[in-house]
């Protein structure tokens, strides 16, 4: 399939993808890219990203003239220390799951992150991959026992993530360390905004250009602040750590040569392409 594996980014398509999803005029976008063989984070101002000297959440400041978004290739725009995720956090995604009273955790890891156009690969021995799209928060300070009241300014902003899950291996085992943590099985993107409404955007998913998901993050369980004060309680959560919020509705099975795309109104759109164990179809 090498001929028609997904290109990267380009500046057409992200700025078609913010513009369909209604962004706030004011939010602020920033992107972690690649140039060459050199990697740096970047603020978004139209067709253009203007490189920085660190991570923003970590006080980067403008590094280098501003360069066309067609000239770069968008990265996962986090490089966290933990990733935190949160289940059944939506109730279309309960079934007959009684309700809980407080969000139920679980842990993927930084491997499993990949960029908002990387191919995700189905593992050899998997034999039920799901997709699972989702808002996901990106903390700006040190966060350690935080009140709800106050959780919001530990938010940097929210980019796009898909928990991608096997299903067989998610039964079978005593954690979700496979079906969840295996590597590429969070793709995230295509940039973190801030200065966004995020406990109430829309959030949508597509198999082949099929819906298959479809709803607002106000319909979330537990919000924002309720899940970043409660994670809090028990793990330091660190500039540029994300929280996976939960997926809406129900999932289905992927096959090698299915394409999940994941949009986030005001974020853009996350575009994989899923392929076998050896790069193909």
């Amino acid at each position: 399939m090498n001929g028609s594996r997904l290109a990267p980014w380009t500046a057409c398509a992200l700025v078609t993808a913010l513009l369909s999803a209604g962004a706030a005029a004011e939010a602020e976008r920033y992107v972690r890219f690649q140039l060459g063989a050199a990697m740096s984070y970047g603020r978004v101002y139209g067709e253009q990203v203007q490189p920085l000297s660190a991570a923003p959440w970590q006080g980067g400041v403008p590094a280098g003239g501003a360069l066309a978004l067609t000239e770069v290739t968008l990265l996962a725009p986090v490089e966290p220390s933990k990733v935190i995720a949160v289940g059944f956090n939506y109730v279309s995604h309960r079934g007959d799951r009684e309700p809980d009273p407080y969000p139920g955790l679980f842990a993927k890891f930084p491997t499993s992150l990949a960029g908002p156009s990387a191919d995700v690969i189905y593992p050899e021995d998997a034999t039920e991959l799901h997709y699972e799209g989702e808002m996901v928060v990106v903390i700006g300070t040190l966060t350690r026992r935080v009140p709800v009241e106050r959780a919001a300014e530990h938010v940097f902003g929210v980019t796009i993530g898909n928990d991608v899950s096997e299903r067989g291996w998610q039964a079978a085992d005593l954690q979700w360390l496979r079906a969840k943590g295996h590597d590429g099985f969070g793709p995230v993107g295509p940039m973190v905004v801030r200065g966004l409404d995020y406990g109430n955007l829309l959030l949508e998913t597509s198999v082949n250009g099929e819906l298959r998901q479809s709803q607002r993050t106000s319909d979330l369980i537990f919000s924002v602040p309720e899940l970043v004060s409660y994670v809090s309680r028990y793990v330091t959560l660190l500039p540029g750590d994300v929280i996976f919020t939960g997926t809406p509705g129900t999932t289905s099975a992927l096959k090698p040569g299915d394409v999940v795309e994941v949009g986030l109104e005001g974020v853009g759109v996350i575009r994989n392409r899923i392929v076998g164990p050896r790069g193909d179809d």
